[in-house]
């Protein structure tokens, strides 16, 4: 999913394959061999989509610090509100793929993220889902040239989290049939 989604915005993407379960040494080993690829690549800055959780910002500040690398909040203090409502009027288009049903119900687990979704959340439940309340997968919209085509899988409960597996559904041609 992540490799049709990068081709469909036509940007490179860099997989940095963490074990499971991963432990914050791991995480930061990998993630500074990721920060030298990007400077030996003359990469400037590394932009984030954090919203408003200032101990999360201040965390990633902290790791670029002396790296040569700016640390970019393009999103940073919009009303979520707002936000959520303008991605959905550009044109983005969503799935909720995992929900953390200790803050949202079940249910919400592989819902269209539109507008009847940020009317059914509770009061408290963020509308982008900031405090991982939920987490989306994104298949169209204005960033990409071509929409990535889903097809639904199973839904696991793990842990207290409930995943809305998706894939990429294989078109006719993938599949050596005439189109």
């Amino acid at each position: 999913m992540l490799e049709a989604q990068a081709a469909a915005a036509r940007l490179p993407l860099w997989i940095i394959p963490l074990p499971w379960p991963c432990s914050n040494e791991i995480y930061e080993q990998r993630m500074s061999e990721a920060c030298q690829r990007a400077i030996d690549e003359h990469v400037d800055a590394i932009a984030f989509g954090d919203l408003f959780l200032a101990d999360v910002r201040a965390y990633r500040e902290q790791q670029l610090d002396g790296t040569g690398l700016q640390p970019l909040f393009p999103l940073w203090d919009r009303p979520t509100d707002k936000l959520a409502r303008e991605m959905i009027d550009g044109g983005l288009h969503a799935k909720i793929a995992c929900v953390d049903t200790k803050q949202l119900d079940a249910s919400f687990a592989g819902r269209d993220y539109d507008l009847d979704l940020l009317r059914d959340l509770p009061a408290g439940i963020d509308p982008c889902g900031e405090r991982g309340e939920f987490h989306t997968c994104v298949y169209a919209g204005p960033m990409f040239a071509d929409p990535v085509q889903l097809q639904p899988g199973e839904m696991v409960n793990r842990d207290g989290f409930v995943f809305a597996d998706f894939t990429v559904a294989q078109s006719r041609s993938d599949l050596g049939a005439p189109s």
